[in-house]
């Protein structure tokens, strides 16, 4: 199995994407938009997964919820459910890596078995981080196909904050499972190329006499050494 530390260091940038996808679930800037005239009667208008913000400049925000989710648009019922199971998917890696570090002896001891679960976590990390970037890469094409619409009538928004955030907490996810994968199936290569050497040379050892055809004297596998 590959080194700790080298799991480790995986397994950390696996935990910061997941971090940074929870933020940008539950932050309100997907899109904004400024409706400013002038600095003091200043408006800017942000919306996120769960519900819109206006801010002015005086300094005072009020938020409201999304009121019904049957009449939101297809597109951020599907960023919704996506950014959710990205989640979801992560917390699930995030046990299932836990448990396939070398260091850790929860569970079971048999180091192949680990390994396999450390893949399954870090193939999971890859999954969540993939979900996420579909969800962010959706909204953000979204917000730009209206905004140079020419005949699109609502409020023109930009790329919000939070999108940004997706992009890196996707690719941090995505980067920390395929680290975990790929150093443990070197570790799991590895190891068997040693066990393999051991077997052979065990394998050597206890070979039976063998009798040569042109003599009586008797060899072993001791006296080609």
């Amino acid at each position: 199995m590959a080194s700790s530390s080298l799991q480790f260091s995986a397994l950390f940038l696996a935990l910061a994407g997941l971090i940074i996808l929870l933020v940008t679930t539950i932050s309100n800037k997907w899109k904004i938009s400024s409706t400013a005239t002038t600095l003091i009667t200043a408006n800017w208008i942000s919306e996120g997964l769960w519900m819109n913000c206006v801010a002015t400049a005086l300094g005072s925000v009020q938020c409201k919820k999304f009121s019904s989710l049957l009449s939101l648009d297809t597109y951020i019922q599907a960023c919704r459910a996506l950014m959710i199971i990205s989640i979801i998917l992560g917390l699930l890696a995030t046990v299932l890596s836990l448990f396939g570090l070398k260091c850790v002896q929860v569970g079971m001891s048999n180091e192949n078995t680990k390994v396999k679960i450390a893949v399954t976590g870090g193939a999971t990390f890859i999954l969540a981080g993939l979900s996420s970037m579909v969800a962010v890469s959706w909204y953000a094409a979204r917000i730009t196909a209206q905004f140079f619409d020419p005949l699109y009538g609502g409020t023109k928004f930009e790329l919000g904050d939070a999108l940004y955030l997706g992009w890196a907490g996707s690719i941090l996810s995505i980067l920390g499972g395929i680290f975990l994968t790929c150093s443990c199936k070197r570790g799991k290569k590895g190891k068997y190329r040693d066990h393999k050497y051991d077997y052979s040379a065990g394998q050597a050892a206890h070979q039976p006499c063998i009798y040569t055809k042109n003599s009586d004297a008797v060899m072993t596998a001791k006296d080609y050494v």
